[in-house]
């Protein structure tokens, strides 16, 4: 079905305006040619002082240089304008997923409490039905945690707690918690290379980074599931990487997997359930951490890999870690007085 063209949609709007403007130089600049040359032709023979002040391109060079002031001024609102547009409709795909998210589970454990007060349930399936609705309740909590974490990091207003760590074994100690959590095959998850560097890291704040990149591996993962952890140490960061076999990142997409409440959307996966924060969180930990992550994919149904670049203690940003440090330290202080 083909969508019309909506001739009232501001950027429509905004690229006739643009044209008009384009057309009205194209004529200014004709008008003052043609008056330009029919005036010094006619000076020439009968008036040389007017072909003289005729000359004086002030008045044009002035004009143009408004107008392209004015059409830069134009192009940088449309880049707004459509940047807001697109946060719109991300934000209205958000609202219709958290609300799916949270409705779903919800209408399960009422389904659950409302057959355990109406109907006399063996003892087995009443714990049967108590751990669904657990789970149910996990899902929630893990959906509002996300929600407030976004909200904490964009207030700045996070709680974080840095320490130095031999960084390897912490990324090792993480892994088996979150191999642990989501229930894997230890065989499924291979860890290649090891960390001896030391890096000021937030225990927490890193636990929920590995969460997330191994839970969308399993996510995006149409086959058997198998995910390689590779790390490393140069002379100034930790390099960490993340390599899945999934169903891949377009090029296009690439350059969004990162952006609030962005999901990929193919006509060929199933519905993956997800409030498209996940990764933005993952980038503004890292960020928080001094660090960078990065994507790359050769391609859909060619996998993905998430490598993540994280300062060294006492020899990459300094003076950013020590404020981390100072900063944990005068918290834990606050609280122990408190």
């Amino acid at each position: 079905m083909r969508h019309r063209i909506n001739i009232f949609h501001p950027v429509f709007i905004f690229i006739l305006a643009q044209l008009a403007w384009l057309f009205l130089l194209g004529l200014w600049i004709y008008w003052y040619v043609s008056n330009y040359i029919i005036l010094k032709q006619v000076g020439e023979n009968f008036a040389p002082q007017i072909a003289a002040k005729s000359t004086n391109l002030v008045a044009l060079v002035s004009g143009l240089v408004l107008l392209i002031s004015v059409l830069v001024g134009m192009y940088f609102i449309f880049i707004y304008l459509n940047k807001q547009l697109s946060m719109t409709r991300l934000y209205d795909n958000f609202i219709a997923n958290v609300t799916h998210e949270l409705k779903s589970p919800l209408a399960s454990i009422l389904l659950y409490l409302e057959t355990l007060r109406d109907r006399k349930v063996p003892q087995t399936r009443q714990q049967e039905f108590v751990s669904l609705m657990v789970k149910d309740v996990n899902r929630l909590q893990s959906l509002i945690n996300s929600i407030l974490k976004l909200s904490g990091i964009e207030k700045k207003k996070l709680i974080a707690h840095y320490h130095v760590y031999r960084i390897g074994d912490a990324v090792k100690t993480l892994l088996g918690e979150t191999i642990e959590l989501f229930k894997l095959d230890p065989d499924s998850v291979r860890i290649e290379g090891d960390a001896p560097c030391t890096c000021v890291i937030d225990y927490n704040a890193l636990k929920v980074v590995v969460d997330n990149l191994v839970d969308n591996a399993v996510k995006f993962t149409s086959g058997t599931f198998h995910l390689t952890i590779q790390m490393s140490c140069t002379s100034k960061f930790f390099n960490l990487k993340f390599i899945d076999q999934g169903i891949g990142i377009s090029k296009n997409n690439q350059n969004k997997i990162f952006h609030r409440f962005f999901r990929i959307t193919k006509p060929d996966i199933p519905d993956i359930r997800g409030t498209g924060l996940g990764l933005h969180i993952v980038q503004e930990i890292i960020r928080s951490h001094g660090g960078k992550i990065s994507v790359f994919s050769e391609g859909e149904n060619r996998g993905s890999t998430f490598t993540i670049e994280l300062p060294i203690y006492q020899v990459s940003k300094k003076r950013f870690l020590k404020h981390l440090l100072k900063a944990t330290k005068k918290l834990e202080k606050q609280s122990d007085a408190a």
